[in-house]
């Protein structure tokens, strides 16, 4: 249960607090990248492609919190997890001002089991070369592209 502020409101993570989040790219382990396109019900930057993200849970270890939002999201089991980086991600969306901690991980996954898990948050999925990526893209892939690059990984 989340505790409560004084309001009766519960803390939003990233705007009432700073937040902490797991953002992945996954891949196949032969160049391509998989990105989903967000939906019109996402809560910002709809039509945009993203990787995925998702925020720590209590008691949670990251490389868990990667494995679970991979499945949540992609309907499919990561078959390796690796750390690349960590960002602080201050920005703007839609006029609020959110603050976040992003650890960044690439994953690898089987592209034959990877399904839209979340039709929600996203309307289509697809895979991308870093020479060939679709348009428009989330405020944030581009400094996530460059810290893969700077790792030896993009």
């Amino acid at each position: 249960m989340s505790p409560k502020q004084l309001d009766g409101t519960v803390p939003r993570k990233g705007i009432d607090h700073i937040g902490v989040t797991c953002a992945f790219l996954c891949h196949d382990g032969s160049g391509r990248f998989l990105l989903h396109r967000r939906s019109a019900r996402c809560r910002d930057e709809q039509g945009r492609w993203d990787s995925g993200a998702g925020a720590l849970e209590f008691g949670e270890s990251f490389e868990d919190a990667v494995r679970r939002e991979v499945r949540e999201e992609y309907c499919v089991e990561p078959l390796e997890v690796r750390f690349v980086d960590v960002r602080n991600v201050l920005r703007q969306a839609d006029g609020q001002l959110s603050h976040w901690i992003a650890l960044l991980f690439l994953a690898r996954v089987d592209p034959e089991g990877v399904g839209i898990g979340e039709p929600e948050k996203m309307d289509e999925i697809g895979w991308f070369t870093p020479d060939r990526l679709p348009s428009p893209l989330h405020s944030q892939f581009d400094d996530q592209l460059q810290m893969m690059r700077a790792a030896g990984i993009a």
